[in-house]
Formats: C-alpha cells, structure tokens, sequence
C-alpha cells in the first residue's frame, strides 16, 4: 500500500502537482535505505536535494558599490573647455569690406563678377557634351516606335 502511494506522489511530483507535504513524504522515502528497487533511480535525485538544501552561501556580499572614477568624461570635459577657449578667445576683426569711394566699390564688384563669369563659362563649356547625349536619348524614342509596329504585327 506505501508503495503504490509513493508511485502515485511520483507521478503527481513529475507532474508538478504535489504539495509540500507530498514532497516531504517523498523526500523522507527515499532518504530511507529500504527503496524499492524500481525506484532505485530517483534516490540519488532526492538525495542531491537534501545536499543541495544545506549548501550555504558564506562569501560576504558588499552593502556598497564602490563608486569607480569614469576618466573618459574628463578628457570630454577638457576637449569642451579647449574648444570653447578657442571660440570665444578669437579676436574679432569688424571690417566688413565697406568702401568709401563708390566707384572703388564698383570697380572691385566688376572685378569679382567678370571672375565668376570666367569661371562659369568654363564650366559650362565642359558640359557642352551633353547635347549629344539628348540627340542619343531621342533617337531611342524611334526604336520603341518599332517596337510597338513589331508587335502588332506579330500581335503580342
């Protein structure tokens, strides 16, 4: 009769289903020596519980955490500081290029636009080749013109 009621708590325990009185019925079982022998194997499972359960932890846990210096920020902090000495340690220079003399004025704005005119015509001389691309892009349209009567005729 005890056996048939420890494979019964057997099975609820692998089922999960026991209650910690189950439990401690089976824990108490297979501590004993007399176990039957087609239960010999869940012996050595109980009794690593019973080991298990005396372990203890006695390494001391720490109640503070020890505060690390981070000196990454430092050389942040120093690389903020030196470029906002840099940008506000500039010195000013207030000339904002006016002139006086108005014809002085228009002679150096005359100056600076026939430069940019250089420059720009030279530029676009240097595209002049894409014209010839365009002619190549319209004579396409007549091969797709072919396509279409191609298809027609053979009714695609």
């Amino acid at each position: 009769m005890v056996l048939n009621n420890i494979e019964n708590l057997l099975e609820k325990y692998e089922n999960g289903e026991t209650t910690l009185k189950e439990e401690q019925q089976l824990k108490h079982y297979f501590l004993n020596e007399t176990v039957a022998p087609h239960l010999e194997m869940y012996k050595p499972m109980f009794d690593y519980f019973l080991v298990n359960q005396q372990e203890q932890y006695t390494k001391e846990i720490p109640l503070k955490t020890k505060r690390s210096f981070n000196y990454k920020w430092i050389s942040v902090a120093a690389i903020a500081v030196l470029m906002l000495g840099v940008y506000f340690g500039k010195s000013y220079n207030n000339d904002l290029g006016t002139y006086e003399d108005p014809q002085l004025a228009f002679n150096d704005f005359s100056r600076s636009m026939e430069m940019i005119s250089k420059k720009f015509n030279k530029g676009a001389s240097t595209v002049g080749y894409l014209n010839e691309v365009n002619k190549g892009t319209s004579t396409l349209k007549y091969l797709n013109e072919i396509e279409n009567t191609t298809g027609i005729i053979f009714k695609n």
